[in-house]
């Protein structure tokens, strides 16, 4: 009997190159539509924040019969007609962007206004409103 190698089995460095550029074309496919799909569900969340933040001040003011000075007034006042919080979670959310959300009362489009400045933190077009 002749002493005979074992035949080694494997992947060429071809194959190698040849899977991972695949894998970097499929990422390159992909990763843009999950970004875009990240943001826009952060000005969805957004949206919903301002319209649950919208109902506890209209709530607020149908026991206050006054609209509050700010959004702390939602979780904790000294007033004896208060019949708060009016937030479940007993805390102010931040926006999707970590910022807080802007309150104005009297506001410049409503009895008040409330928005998130969005993902560029100015007041613009890509600001989410209650307006």
């Amino acid at each position: 009997m002749k002493n005979r190698k074992p035949k080694q089995s494997g992947f060429t460095l071809i194959e190698i190159l040849i899977v991972v550029a695949i894998i970097g074309l499929i990422a390159a496919l992909i990763g843009p539509n999950l970004m875009g799909r990240l943001e826009g569900s952060k000005e969805e969340i957004a949206k919903a924040q301002v319209e649950m933040l919208s109902s506890a001040v209209q709530a607020f003011m149908i026991d206050m019969r006054r609209y509050p000075n700010s959004l702390e007034e939602l979780i904790h006042s000294t007033d004896s007609k208060w019949r708060g919080p009016y937030l479940s979670k007993r805390t102010l959310p931040k926006d999707p962007w970590g910022r807080d959300y802007q309150f104005k009362c009297p506001g410049d489009h409503g009895p008040f206004d409330l928005y998130s400045l969005g993902p560029d933190g100015k007041l613009g077009e890509k600001s989410i409103t209650n307006w």
